[in-house]
């Protein structure tokens, strides 16, 4: 079994425009179409057994518009093999709430991303939401790092991220990019073997720019294989997840790069699927 923690889809009518105007931002290619379809057949093509979409609330507004649809579709898309997370955005108020109806609902955790809401996640706005989350037993899974698109700020860096485990222990906090994207030298020095887990996307192998070329993305982002694993061992198997942040990576390609890097086997399963099965409950 593969379990892809990492994905995104997009309703049918704004997935072109989305992917577009990102692709843009960050120079880089999308592998699907950005639709609940797409990244079914991107799962049949890579072997991958379930997907965590993750949906990223850019405005308050989203917030119970967007969760009353993936909670309505949360049976029918787990049919499928598809996991579907809640979001939550900092500047909505009535959180408290929106955590419990998420909660009671079936829904397993929430999306946060500081880059995309503009707001640092040692913020109090983000700290009460992760810390209700927890409270909760809710996943928290975070974007970390550096956005590729997003160059002014690091709304989410090691030392931020270190000052949130000190303050709030989240149980199920699940940091994107492998701990921080870009910082590797810190993830590495000061993040790897605390107790969070990192998931893999967009972090191993090469940036695939778009076909416009109409710029360069941040290629000094990705580690080396060497770096990886390095990571890995002192971080722990047990706490990384396998995760592609599909349609930004192809699944097929990610899961065969994954393959090669010289992991043990037990290694391989719990990245591949034992960690996330016993988070998920599957």
């Amino acid at each position: 079994m593969i379990i892809d923690f990492h994905a995104h889809t997009f309703p049918d009518a704004i997935s072109k425009k989305v992917l577009t105007k990102l692709s843009r931002l960050s120079h880089t290619k999308y592998f699907t179409d950005g639709s609940v379809g797409g990244l079914l057949s991107s799962m049949q093509e890579a072997g991958i057994t379930y997907s965590v979409n993750l949906p990223v609330m850019t405005g308050e507004g989203q917030v119970e518009k967007v969760n009353s649809a993936l909670i309505d579709g949360r049976e029918g898309l787990l049919a499928q093999g598809i996991v579907t997370f809640g979001g939550m955005h900092p500047d909505y108020g009535n959180y408290k709430a929106e955590l419990l109806r998420l909660k009671n609902n079936g829904i397993l955790g929430i999306k946060i991303h500081p880059a995309y809401q503009n707001t640092d996640i040692d913020d109090i706005r983000m700290l009460r939401i992760i810390d209700c989350a927890a409270e909760l037993g809710l996943i928290v899974l975070t974007h970390a790092g550096i956005d590729i698109g997003i160059y002014d700020h690091n709304y989410s860096s090691v030392r931020q991220i270190l000052s949130v485990i000190d303050k709030l222990h989240p149980e199920k906090f699940v940091l994107a990019h492998m701990g921080n994207w870009g910082c590797w030298e810190e993830v590495e020095r000061d993040l790897a073997g605390a107790d969070v887990y990192f998931d893999t996307a967009f972090a191993i192998g090469p940036i695939t720019q778009n076909e416009e070329k109409s710029g360069t993305p941040y290629l000094s982002g990705n580690l080396s294989d060497e770096a990886f694993l390095r990571i890995v061992r002192k971080h722990g198997a047990g706490k990384i997840l396998f995760a592609t942040d599909s349609p930004w990576e192809s699944q097929k390609d990610y899961v065969g790069r994954m393959q090669k890097i010289p992991l043990s086997e037990t290694e391989q399963e719990q990245i591949f699927a034992g960690n996330a099965k016993r988070l998920l409950m599957l």
